[in-house]
Order: structure tokens, then C-alpha cells, then sequence
């Protein structure tokens, strides 16, 4: 497994490899405290490319929370041997400097239209201008054939998506199912904070979505909605910050269930100071 620290070795490192032998490169953007849900994107990568590229960075740019980006769990030697036991053979550990060498205020011109207003982008105000920030600088310097990014930042995904259109770049997006914890939780970095009480509480979350999945199609979806909201905030510890059925394609809000629509339901609570995000596929 080779480590950069630098865009440049590593674009030299890529353009020559691929002087010897064509590769089709697949490209894994993490920001570490690594789980199996970034290994199954890695896993991915490597059945469906010749070589596959990690980065691990935690952007500054993304974070709206100062506090937030200050407590995010930072485990690189841990990451490394991760890495290691799935077979990645390029690792990209860049400094904030090397991403963004002449500072951050230069930003993307990328009309995200209604998905860079709501749910997300709502209650995160410029967490996906920084996305859009550090992930096109990331592009540029590894040009990957394919991107694989996992669906629990299904609005994440909708963003880059709407950047690689924007720009033309020759990436292709595949998007990896989210993978869950025995117990229903969406894995995350952040579960890492949450103390032992909290992460008991903290699948109430995905219940709540299951919920939402059995029962959309007998129950009006406010009321439905309302009922879990209302449920969730019978616990202290749990913050809600939104649960939503949205069309999948477009994220406009969906207040009648139609058989025909693509639906998807999200949601975004604090449990604890730990602010985590999860969805499902209704259909």
C-alpha cells in the first residue's frame, strides 16, 4: 500500500503506473475514523477497478460547527491497517495546506437548485459549498474513473453528483447501500462519541424509518411523520432536527403516498452533542 502526503506524488505516482499498464482508477474520498461501511466502498472499488485510491482528510470547510470539525475522531494509524486488510493500494493523507494551498475562500459555481436549500443544507448553512469545495480539489487531483461515496449522505450524493454534471468531469458516481450495525444503527464516525446510554438511544433513529417504511401506505404520511417525531421526543437525549419523506429524485417534500413515486425518508437528530443522519429507500 503506498501513503501520499502530497498532490503532486501522488499524480506522479498514478501517471506512471499508468504509463506502464492502463488502469481504470477507483477513487474512496473518507474523512477516517474508518468503518465497515467505508471498507464495503473500498471492497467495491476493487471488483469493479484496477487500482483504488483513499483519501482521508477532515475538511475544515464542511463543518458550519467549529466545535464539531474540533472533536471529530481523528485515528490514522488504525485507518492505515484497515486499509490495509481490504487491499487499498493508494492512500492519500493530505494537510489542510495541500488542499487548499492559497487558502478557502475560493468556492464552486455549482446551481444546486432546491437540494442546496433543504433538509441538509437548511440546518448545515454552507456545509455543502465546503463539500462541493474539498471534493472537486480531491477530483482534480486523483482523476478517478469512478467515485464511490456511501448512501447514508444521500443528499451528499445528490450534491456531487450535480458537480461532476456541472464541471463534465469523465467520473462515474456509484453510490454504496449503507451499512448498519446488528441492531439497525447506520454506521458512522460520530457513533464513536456517543456514550454507552446514548448509543442505545440512538437507534431509535433508523426505528423510526422502518416505521415510516411499514406503515406509508396506511397512515397519511403528516400524521405519520408528526407520530415519530412526537415519539422520538418523548426521549430527552434525542433532539430532532427533521424526519422526512421527500421524492428521491428531487427532495421536494411528499405529503400523499403515490405507488409510482420514487420515495425516500431522512432524518437528522442530535442524541446527546452527537449529531447523526440516516435514511432509507421507501420505494
Amino acid at each position: 500500500m503506498q501513503v501520499f502526503q502530497t498532490a503532486i506524488e501522488l499524480q506522479n505516482y498514478l501517471l506512471n503506473i499508468n504509463k506502464l499498464e492502463e488502469k481504470t482508477i477507483g477513487f474512496v474520498p473518507t474523512m477516517g475514523a474508518l468503518h465497515e461501511g467505508h471498507l464495503s466502498l473500498i471492497r467495491a472499488s476493487k471488483e469493479k477497478t484496477t487500482l483504488t485510491v483513499c483519501s482521508i482528510f477532515v475538511n475544515p470547510t464542511q463543518f458550519n460547527d467549529k466545535k464539531d470539525y474540533e472533536k471529530y475522531p481523528i485515528h490514522l494509524d488504525r485507518d492505515l491497517e484497515m486499509l490495509l486488510t481490504v487491499g487499498c493500494e493508494v492512500v492519500f493523507v493530505p494537510s489542510v495546506e495541500e488542499i487548499y494551498p492559497v487558502g478557502t475562500h475560493d468556492k464552486t459555481s455549482v446551481d444546486l437548485g432546491f437540494i442546496g436549500k433543504t433538509l441538509e443544507a437548511a440546518h448545515r448553512p454552507g456545509h455543502f459549498e465546503g463539500v462541493l469545495q474539498v471534493v472537486k480539489r480531491l477530483l482534480d487531483i486523483v482523476q478517478p474513473d469512478f467515485l464511490f461515496l456511501g448512501q447514508k449522505d444521500y443528499q451528499q450524493c445528490m450534491v456531487i453528483s450535480k458537480l461532476i454534471e456541472h464541471y463534465q468531469l469523465p467520473t462515474q458516481l456509484i453510490i454504496g447501500a449503507t451499512k448498519r450495525e446488528e441492531d439497525g444503527l447506520a454506521m458512522s464516525s460520530r457513533n464513536a462519541r456517543l456514550n454507552p446510554e446514548e448509543r442505545k438511544t440512538a437507534i431509535k433513529l433508523s426505528q423510526a424509518l422502518f416505521y415510516l417504511k411499514e406503515n406509508m401506505e396506511q397512515i397519511p404520511m403528516a400524521e405519520l411523520i408528526q407520530e415519530q417525531i412526537n415519539h422520538l421526543s418523548e426521549d430527552s437525549t434525542i433532539k430532532v432536527e427533521y424526519l422526512s419523506i421527500v421524492n428521491g429524485k428531487t427532495l421536494e417534500p411528499v405529503d400523499t403516498y403515490q405507488k409510482e413515486m420514487p420515495l425516500t425518508a431522512l432524518i437528522a437528530a442530535k442524541v446527546g452533542e452527537v449529531r447523526l443522519i440516516d435514511n432509507i429507500i421507501l420505494q
